[in-house]
């Protein structure tokens, strides 16, 4: 492993911890019911997901969702781009091989056939980058606490709430502590720009241990400060009109979407236009 990519561990966790940065906004979406947002979202991608595995253009309008919240939210949207193109190899993996099994051409553009394989493999990616967008605006503009605190208002069990809450609190201690082996370890082998598995595997398993001896002691410093399983958060939940326009609003059109193929009816129309 490159020790250059080691040592920048440290600074891409910082980047996920951005989002709790993000969160602390005064827009009128950071000021939203938690629970709202997160019905949204959970309806966006159910509705993403139903789609059939051939489906292209029918999605492209559910774009609108995530890129009016990063715009009214005052949200970057490179950090999103970025973090979004960081995880899509995980989507590649997953279709990488729909080509070689759905091999009959679906779509003709000219000369070139285009087989059913790649379209399900592009159809796969579309809806990876629709649902991680949307998943990544809602902690930006909630928060993870707020979000977790959500789910416990809608009868999730708290248990499986809290262990959420410390796995995304627990990447921060395992993370600082691969930052930490990163360092010494380039500075014990200053020439070595490559990690040989040797050395490698036995990191991993110090990693392991360091990160959960760690995680133990900051877990009896919260007991300390009188930690019980309840998530706490600074914006109290209250469901107004606001957030019964916003969740209604959105549902309405993802109905919409998804029942209307917006872009196949426009190029019709200008098709028929133009002949």
């Amino acid at each position: 492993m490159p020790n250059f990519f080691m040592n920048n561990t440290g600074r891409d966790v910082f980047d996920i911890g951005y989002m709790d940065t993000l969160a602390s906004g005064d827009s009128f979406l950071h000021r939203l019911d938690p629970r709202a947002k997160l019905i949204t979202t959970l309806v966006f991608i159910a509705t993403v997901a139903s789609f059939n595995k051939y489906a292209l253009s029918a999605m492209t309008p559910f774009f609108f969702y995530p890129v009016a919240l990063i715009s009214f939210g005052g949200l970057p949207y490179r950090y999103f781009l970025k973090k979004v193109l960081a995880v899509s190899p995980f989507a590649v993996l997953v279709g990488i091989f729909n080509p070689l099994i759905d091999t009959a051409i679906m779509i003709r553009i000219g000369p070139i056939g285009i087989s059913g394989g790649w379209v399900s493999f592009a159809s796969i990616l579309l809806r990876f980058i629709l649902t991680v967008s949307a998943a990544l605006v809602l902690i930006s503009l909630t928060g993870f606490n707020a979000t977790c605190a959500g789910l416990m208002k809608f009868g999730i069990p708290r248990p499986l709430v809290n262990q959420l809450l410390f796995f995304y609190r627990y990447i921060f201690v395992l993370v600082d502590e691969a930052e930490r082996m990163a360092r010494a370890s380039s500075l014990r082998a200053i020439r070595a720009k490559i990690i040989g598995l040797r050395t490698f595997i036995p990191l991993i398993g110090s990693l392991l241990l360091r990160t959960l001896d760690r995680a133990e002691r900051i877990y009896s410093a919260m007991r300390c400060r009188g930690f019980d399983g309840h998530i706490r958060i600074i914006r109290s939940m209250k469901a107004g009109y606001g957030e019964i326009v916003f969740t209604g609003g959105w549902i309405a059109l993802f109905v919409l979407f998804r029942f209307s193929n917006f872009p196949l009816s426009l190029g019709t129309l200008i098709t028929g236009y133009f002949k």
